[in-house]
């Protein structure tokens, strides 16, 4: 989105009106409010692509990074569990921990040498527990939304489940609205009441005043600037210009944009703006709720988008302005965590460092009565 710099529009006191009236004063406050939410969709949209590629270009490796470290520390517990002054509650310590990691792990990569540390450790077999997981998620999901998922299931992949499940519950909506639309049709129509037939009628005359207040806005702005009615080649291209501005501004009912045309433009002035009618602020104050109502709806969708997109939990507060600052932070807790796991993976090669560092998470763990938090 091109952030143009135009005049700012809003209704002013002056001596001959030292108040503003109610209608004055929701017009002043929903061209604020529009000004803003632009300003915060125009930052998003700026803010993104740069997230985006800073994301790509130095977080993602480091998470490939990190992921490969773990491994390799997992390999180190993995060698002290069988070194011979290891204690038995030692080692069940280091299977748990072992178990917890290389799940974890598994769930975003296969890698058949870590299934076999995690099948070692846990007394299992991954792919068969996995499989066994699935199979429950699919006889759950069954029996919860009524559906059948049939007998190919690839039992291996969670994605298919889900695409699967997707599937059809999309096939039961449709099937389901065509019957509720089949149903309605062969239903007796139901005359209005007068009281219905008024109020629809209101609403029709409402609508079409309130379009007929953004096309006179419109039409102003054409009649000015067609092009085709200037000699200069110069001054042609440059209404040129302006007509496309005024022509995508109507297609999207934007009055903010075409009332700050008109000012730009010299077509009206403040004057002018502050003898609006009551009758023509409540159509144009209509005409902007819109606008800040399809403004917010975009800046959610583009908020969801980018927090679906990288993982960010919805529940965080973010801001194209923090997001930056965000990424910056987790890159540096990344490559503090594989400085950490390369001294680690060198100092487990002394058994007598494994032992202390195993004290280390067991006075961790009771503090947090649970090895989730351990420093993998």
């Amino acid at each position: 989105m091109t952030r143009t710099h135009l005049k700012t529009i809003a209704v002013i006191t002056s001596h001959d009106q030292p108040k503003l009236s109610k209608g004055q004063q929701a017009f002043n406050k929903l061209i604020k409010q529009i000004e803003k939410k632009r300003v915060q969709l125009a930052d998003w949209e700026t803010a993104i692509p740069l997230y985006q590629q800073k994301y790509t270009s130095e977080l993602l490796p480091l998470v490939v990074n990190l992921m490969d470290m773990q491994v390799k520390f997992l390999h180190s517990l993995d060698q002290a569990c069988d070194h011979t002054e290891m204690k038995k509650s030692e080692r069940g310590m280091i299977a748990s921990l072992i178990v917890e990691l290389a799940g974890k792990l598994l769930a975003s990569r296969d890698d058949k040498e870590l299934k076999a540390v995690y099948n070692k450790h846990s007394n299992s077999d991954y792919d068969k527990k996995e499989a066994a997981n699935i199979r429950g998620m699919k006889s759950m999901m069954e029996d919860v939304l009524g559906v059948d998922l049939g007998d190919d299931l690839d039992t291996s992949s969670p994605e298919d489940l889900l695409k699967r499940v997707e599937a059809q519950m999309e096939e039961e909506w449709a099937k389901n609205n065509a019957e509720r639309q089949a149903w309605k049709e062969l239903q007796p129509k139901r005359k209005k009441s007068a009281k219905q037939l008024a109020k629809e009628a209101q609403q029709q005359a409402e609508e079409q005043q309130v379009s007929q207040s953004i096309r006179e806005v419109y039409r102003k702005l054409v009649s000015a600037l067609h092009p085709d009615r200037e000699p200069d080649i110069q001054e042609r291209k440059r209404k040129t210009t302006l007509m496309q501005r005024v022509n995508d501004a109507y297609e999207k009912r934007n009055l903010l944009q075409l009332l700050k045309l008109q000012l730009e433009l010299e077509h009206i002035d403040q004057a002018t703006v502050n003898n609006i009618s009551e009758d023509r602020l409540k159509h144009y104050n209509k005409i902007l709720k819109e606008q800040l109502a399809e403004l917010e709806q975009e800046i959610f969708h583009v908020e969801g988008g980018f927090m679906a997109q990288f993982g960010i939990s919805p529940f965080d507060r973010m801001s194209p302005g923090t997001i930056m600052r965000g990424l910056a932070t987790e890159i540096v807790g990344v490559q503090h965590t594989i400085h950490d796991l390369k001294k680690d993976v060198i100092a487990f090669e002394d058994i007598k460092k494994v032992k202390v560092w195993l004290k280390k998470v067991q006075r961790e763990a009771a503090k947090m009565d649970d090895y989730g938090d351990c420093p993998f």
